[in-house]
Formats: C-alpha cells, structure tokens, sequence
C-alpha cells in the first residue's frame, strides 16, 4: 500500500469485524531516535494461539469475498522492510494488539498518508465504535478519544455532518501543532 494509513484502515476493519467496542491507534514519531511506530489495541474477540502464525500468512483469509488476506503480511513485510518489526498478540475472548517499528528515514518506508482521512472515515461507518487516538511527534503529543466528544454531544451523532466537518479540522489542527 502506498500509505501506512490505508494499513490502519485495513487492521481497524479487522477490529470491527472482531466486534471490538474500543479501539486504540497509538502513533510515535521519535525522530532523534529514528523510529515510527504504530501501534493497534483493540477489545474484540481475539484469536486463538494457532490463527495468530495463520493471519500472517497471505494465503489465508476469513473472508468469504476473496481467498487471500494480505492486510497484515503486507503491514508486516512493509515494516521488516524498513529495518523495524512487528509483533502481533491476542488473546481469545479479551483482544489483539500489534506494533509495527519502522526505521523512521529509511528510503523505502511509505508515508504515514492521510490519517485524518482514515480517522473520519472510520467515525462516519462506525459512530458506535469508540477510539482513542494518541500521536506524539517527539515531545509534542495529541489525543483524541470519541468517549470524550460522545459525552459532550449527548443525543447528536458523532457522525452527523456538521460535526464530521468540526473533527476533520479538530485533527488537522491538532496535528499541525504537534509538527511544528
């Protein structure tokens, strides 16, 4: 994939259809040390010890749509590809984690794209699935959890256009203040 975001997308689908209730994207950008990482917590079902060697594997999907399932091979061929690792832990009944380290400047790493994006696009499908976003560019951290922005809606959607549009300016600014 040509953003790192479009693989966030993809392992979030996986939590929704592992019928996760919360969601958690942790995002470190640590340039003095030069490391990304990107890290995936859901509460979702998890996996049984013998399906967590075989989702790492191309050739073997759920899904009834297609016979490969290359979401998570590809995240983790993208990270080993880039001088970092991935780990992948879950647990039946209580969730999966995973973490993918990335060389930071390393020629090969694709852009993190557009995670703004991927966030909106995530809160529009699923306005009762709740996530918490956390982004620190070296010292500098942003956090954003939908709980929190629920609370103060009260009986407004989350998804509801007008405050889609607020978020997407949420973010972006909180973003840019990070990267400054």
């Amino acid at each position: 994939m040509r953003e790192l975001s479009l693989h966030i997308l993809d392992i979030v689908q996986n939590s929704i259809a592992a019928e996760a209730d919360l969601i958690r994207l942790n995002i470190v950008e640590d340039y003095e040390a030069d490391k990304l990482v990107v890290e995936i917590i859901d509460d979702g079902t998890g996996m049984k010890e013998e399906d967590k060697e075989q989702v790492l594997d191309p050739f073997v999907t759920s899904r009834t749509t297609r016979e490969v399932g290359l979401g998570l091979p590809l995240f983790k061929e993208a990270a080993e590809q880039c001088a970092g690792n991935f780990s992948l832990d879950s647990t039946l009944g209580e969730g999966t984690e995973l973490k993918a380290v990335f060389q930071h400047s390393h020629i090969d790493r694709a852009p993190l794209g557009d995670i703004v994006g991927t966030i909106i696009s995530f809160l529009v499908s699923n306005p009762d699935i709740d996530l918490v976003y956390h982004h620190q560019v070296d010292d500098e951290e942003f956090n954003f959890d939908t709980r929190e922005v629920k609370d103060r809606l009260g009986d407004v959607k989350i998804n509801s256009p007008d405050i889609i549009a607020w978020l997407k300016d949420y973010l972006t600014e909180g973003l840019r203040q990070i990267r400054r």
